[in-house]
């Protein structure tokens, strides 16, 4: 069993930095390729960004991308994300995942999810 357990949400002016982090127990962490999910008030929760299971390649959505880093620290089990420039539509939920193979951006391709963390930005 899985679990992924997001920290480090809170409320950030627009143009300032945070970072999230999750924390993974269960399985080998190295062998999950992971992921970043957000759901903003009345919208599809969707796709932020992913990183390999060594963490050497990564792939971001364009509304993220040159903003947002993901990391992650193999000997901690913990992945990263990275924030800065932030603007008030990234005010959402935001959800770490892991899969064992990464098959798509799409919520069905990841086996866990996190219980999410909010961000909020402020205007």
């Amino acid at each position: 069993q899985v679990q992924l357990v997001e920290s480090g949400g809170g409320l950030v002016q627009a143009g300032g930095s945070l970072s999230l982090s999750c924390a993974v127990a269960g399985g080998t962490f190295s062998s999950y390729a992971m992921g970043w999910f957000r759901q903003a008030p009345g919208k599809e929760r969707e796709f932020v960004g992913v990183i390999s299971r060594s963490g050497g390649i990564t792939r971001y959505a364009d509304s993220v991308k040159g903003r947002f880093t993901i990391s992650r620290d193999n000997t901690e089990n913990t992945l990263y994300l990275q924030m800065k420039s932030l603007k008030p539509d990234d005010t959402a939920v935001y959800y770490c995942v892991a899969t064992l193979g990464v098959t798509s951006y799409t919520m069905g391709a990841w086996d866990y999810w996190g219980q999410g963390t909010q961000v909020t930005v402020s205007s």
